[in-house]
């Protein structure tokens, strides 16, 4: 079904966010954009899903998911997904000799790894689901790359986003070094419209963080070796910054919340003068749906704009139509700029 757009009468064909590809067709010229290539988009079953994995290994899961992007192939369970460790020098910033030793490793341990995670029947019963994240993993020697094809599970967790995904850019966890942080990540963005989270269960968030039974079993450890740990490259590395709040019974800790804020990343924000208005004023077509798309995937933009249970889909329509007025071009000059419009 196409959706039309006033004034512009485009034919609107959602994103399809796995490909990351949008058409859009005007009386006048068919356009199709690519945007946010190192985009990352999960549903969030996934996110919320208990898992172990290690850092290097959520690290080449991210991988393979840009890769598909990247390259236009898609993720289904039957074909390969190629990572070269010349990508996981350039995204992660190691050593060759370094990148080379830890996919090696990871090839040989992802196979086993596994994954839980709930979802709803058609008749509004809880499934709970266990798979593996792969079903076929290799490592090429001469060619020092991985190939692994996802499980039949974890495909349409990664393909199928309807109303509840998370997505974030890749740069956002390239320096976090701890595997905690990576996860804790996930789980905070997830509630990104509203920067406060629930309250997590300690035994269920510290299955959502991968953490087994007999590691940090006291609370001061668990507090000091992995909270502390996270919360700190989460507030000094990417676009949030976060507080944690402890919940007791009694005397136990029985579980955390979080609240977060984006940090601010449009500097010197100053009063556009008539001038400048007139010059941002003169969008074309091609650069309104270009920026739009932008705009929507804009972390600090779009926790100041979207609506509480606003898709992307929408969200997208909407800036566009805000970039034919003026006083909201005006508004949103210093985020046009940030994103590279001159």
């Amino acid at each position: 079904m196409t959706t039309f757009i006033d004034p512009y009468h485009y034919v609107y064909r959602p994103f399809d966010y796995f490909n990351i590809q949008c058409s859009i067709t005007t009386s006048f010229y068919d356009v199709v954009i690519r945007i946010m290539k190192d985009l990352v988009v999960k549903d969030n079953a996934l996110i919320n899903a208990s898992y172990n994995l290690d850092l290097v290994e959520q690290r080449l899961v991210l991988l393979a998911i840009i890769e598909a992007r990247q390259t236009g192939k898609g993720i289904n369970a039957n074909d390969a997904l190629v990572i070269h460790a010349s990508s996981y020098i350039e995204n992660f910033g190691v050593e060759k000799h370094t990148a080379y030793a830890v996919l090696k490793e990871a090839s040989k341990v992802l196979f086993d790894r596994r994954f839980t995670y709930q979802s709803l029947t058609d008749k509004g019963n809880v499934k709970t689901t266990h798979s593996r994240w792969v079903s076929e993993i290799s490592y090429i020697d001469n060619e020092a790359s991985v190939s692994l094809i996802f499980s039949p599970a974890v495909v349409p967790l990664i393909t199928r986003l309807e109303e509840r995904f998370t997505s974030y850019e890749l740069k956002q966890v390239s320096q976090l070094t701890s595997r905690y942080a990576t996860r804790l990540y996930e789980l905070l963005v997830a509630w990104r419209t509203t920067g406060q989270t629930p309250v997590f269960e300690i035994s269920e968030f510290r299955q959502q963080l991968g953490i087994a039974d007999d590691e940090y079993t006291r609370s001061d450890n668990f507090k000091r070796r992995v909270l502390d740990i996270a919360i700190s490259q989460i507030n000094t590395f990417t676009d949030i910054k976060v507080k944690s709040e402890q919940r007791k019974t009694g005397r136990s800790i029985s579980g955390y919340s979080f609240s977060f804020k984006p940090k601010i990343s449009v500097k010197n924000i100053s009063k556009t003068s008539n001038e400048q208005l007139e010059l941002i004023g003169q969008l074309t077509d091609k650069q309104i749906l270009l920026f739009s798309g932008k705009l929507a995937y804009e972390p600090t933009f779009a926790s100041k704009y979207s609506k509480a249970g606003e898709s992307y889909d929408d969200f997208i329509i909407r800036i566009s139509r805000d970039l034919t007025d003026p006083r909201k071009i005006k508004e949103y000059s210093p985020y046009l700029k940030e994103l590279g419009f001159k």
